[in-house]
C-alpha cells in the first residue's frame, strides 16, 4: 500500500492518458450527448462542439494540469503552493465537488449495475416495459444494494494506489470500452432504418443553429472533459516531468470526443430504427439509458445479448469516472492530513456510503423532499455541482492562472516537454473566452436548473 510521504505517478504518458481519458469519458458522454446532439440539429451540434473541445476546452485542459504537475499537489495544495489567498475558495470548492459528485454517480452506476445483471439473466423483456425504472427506484433495498457494490468495486481499485489500481484499471478498461463502442455502433447502424438516424445524427441542420446551441454544447464539453473537479490538478501532479503534456491532452480529448461521438451513432440510429425515432424518444436523463434503450433492445435481433454489451460499456464508463472521482478525494486526505492511502480511502468510503444512501433513498423513502423545489435528492446534488460550482471553481482556476501563477510560469511548465503549439491559442482563449464563456455556462445552468429556459 501507498503511504503519503511519497508522492504516486503514474508509470508514463500512456499510464496518464488513460486514466484521464478515463475520468473524462463517463455517463455524460453516453446518454447526455447523443440527447443534445439529438436536440441541437445533429451535425451542427457536433461542429460546434469539436470546435469548443479543442479551443476552450484545451485551455482549462491544460491549465489544471499544468497547476497539478508544477507544484506536485491536489487542489487545496496546489493553490496554497502558489500563493493565491484570496482565491484560496477554489481549492476548497475543487475539493468538495468530487466529494459530492461521487455518492450520487455512484447510485446510478448502481443502476447500470442492476441492469447489466437482469441482461445477463435474459431478462430483457420485462426490463422494456414502462413502469420498470420506476418501480426498481421505488424499492428501498435493491437501489442500495447495487449502490454499495459499484461503491465497493470503485474503492477497491483506488486503495491498491496510483500505478497498481487506478492506472492498471484504467489501461485494461478504457480499450475495451471503446472497443464495445465501436462494435455496438456497427450493429445500430446496419440495422434497417437505421440510416434515417445517421443522417439526423451528421448531416448540419443550419436552421437549428442557435446561441442555445453553443451553450448546450459549451455546457457539454465542460462537464464531459473533468474539468473544475479537481480531478484534472490531481492527475497533473502525479504526472512525470519526461511526458509531453501537450500532446497527452490532444490524446485525451481524440479519445473523449470519440467516445461521445460513437456513442451518438450507437443511440440516435437505433433509436430511430426501433423506437419510431425523433426527438421525444431521444429524450434526455436517464429515461433515455434506462427506459428507451431497454425498449430498443427488446425490439431488435440479438437484442438480450446487445443490451449486455451496451450496460457492460456504460458501467466501464461510469467505473473510470468514478476511480478518478475517488482517488481526487483521497489526494487531497493525503496531501492535507498525512493519512496513509488506507485511512483516506475509508474516509472517502464513509463520505460515499453516507451521502450515496441519502441519494438512493430520494426515490422511496424520501421521495416527499424536493430541495429548492427539485424533482429529488439526486437532481440537486447534481444541480448544485455541475450547474452552480463546477463553473465557479473553473472561474477560479483561470484567475489563478491569470492573475497568480502568470502564463510564464505556465508556459515554461508545458514547454519542459513539449513544443506548445497551441501556445498562442492557449494565451487568448484564457486571457478573453474562458471567464465570459463559463459566465455564460453558470447563468443558463441556474435558469435552466429553475426551468426559466430549457437546455
Amino acid at each position: 500500500m501507498e503511504h503519503s510521504n511519497k508522492r504516486s505517478n503514474f508509470s508514463g504518458k500512456l499510464g496518464y492518458v488513460f486514466a484521464a481519458a478515463g475520468s473524462a469519458v463517463g455517463l455524460g458522454n453516453i446518454w447526455r450527448f447523443p440527447y443534445l446532439a439529438a436536440k441541437y440539429g445533429g451535425g451542427i451540434f457536433l461542429l460546434t462542439y469539436i470546435l469548443l473541445a479543442v479551443t476552450f476546452g484545451f485551455a482549462l485542459f491544460l491549465s489544471e494540469t499544468a497547476v497539478g504537475r508544477m507544484t506536485g499537489k491536489s487542489s487545496i495544495g496546489a493553490f496554497r503552493a502558489l500563493g493565491a489567498k484570496k482565491l484560496m475558495a477554489g481549492g476548497w470548492l475543487c475539493t468538495i465537488i468530487p466529494m459530492l459528485i461521487l455518492p450520487y454517480y455512484s447510485v446510478i452506476g448502481g443502476w447500470v449495475c442492476k441492469y447489466l445483471f437482469e441482461y445477463i439473466k435474459g431478462n430483457r423483456q420485462a426490463m422494456a416495459t414502462d413502469t420498470y425504472f420506476t418501480g426498481f427506484l421505488g424499492e428501498t433495498m435493491s437501489p442500495l444494494f447495487w449502490f454499495l457494490l459499484f461503491a465497493v468495486i470503485t474503492f477497491a481499485i483506488v486503495i491498491m494506489g496510483v500505478e497498481k489500481g487506478v492506472e492498471r484499471v484504467s489501461k485494461f478498461l478504457m480499450p475495451v470500452l471503446i472497443l464495445i463502442a465501436v462494435a455496438l455502433s456497427v450493429y445500430g447502424v446496419t440495422r434497417p432504418g437505421a440510416m434515417e438516424g445517421v443522417k439526423y445524427y451528421l448531416i448540419p441542420d443550419f436552421s437549428k443553429f442557435s446561441i442555445m446551441t453553443v451553450v448546450a454544447a459549451m455546457g457539454q464539453m465542460f462537464y464531459s472533459l473533468s474539468i473544475a473537479m479537481g480531478i484534472l490538478i490531481t492527475y497533473g501532479s502525479y504526472m512525470k516531468k519526461d511526458i509531453d503534456m501537450e500532446s497527452a491532452i490532444g490524446q485525451i480529448e481524440i479519445m473523449d470526443s470519440g467516445i461521445a461521438f460513437l456513442a451518438g451513432m450507437m443511440i440516435i440510429p437505433a433509436v430511430f430504427a426501433f423506437a419510431g425515432g425523433g426527438e421525444p424518444n431521444v429524450n434526455a436523463g436517464p429515461s433515455l439509458m434506462f427506459v428507451t434503450m431497454p425498449k430498443v433492445f427488446d425490439s431488435m435481433p440479438m437484442g438480450g445479448v446487445v443490451g449486455a454489451g451496451f450496460f457492460l460499456l456504460v458501467l466501464f464508463a461510469a467505473l473510470t469516472s468514478a476511480i478518478s472521482l475517488f482517488e481526487t478525494c483521497v489526494s487531497v486526505f493525503l496531501d492535507q492530513m498525512k493519512w496513509s492511502r488506507t485511512k483516506s480511502c475509508l474516509a472517502v468510503g464513509a463520505i460515499v456510503v453516507i451521502l450515496g444512501v441519502v441519494n438512493a433513498l430520494g426515490f422511496s423513502v424520501w421521495s416527499g423532499v424536493h430541495p429548492l423545489g427539485m424533482s429529488d435528492i439526486l437532481t440537486f446534488f447534481d444541480f448544485l455541482t455541475n450547474s452552480l460550482m463546477m463553473p465557479v471553481s473553473a472561474i477560479m482556476i483561470s484567475l489563478l492562472v491569470i492573475k497568480v501563477a502568470g502564463f510564464d510560469r505556465i508556459i515554461a511548465e508545458v514547454k519542459e516537454t513539449s513544443a506548445f503549439k497551441r501556445e498562442k491559442a492557449y494565451v487568448f482563449c484564457t486571457k478573453y473566452l474562458v471567464i465570459p464563456g463559463l459566465l455564460i455556462i453558470l447563468i443558463s445552468s441556474i435558469l435552466s436548473g429553475f426551468n426559466i429556459i430549457t437546455l
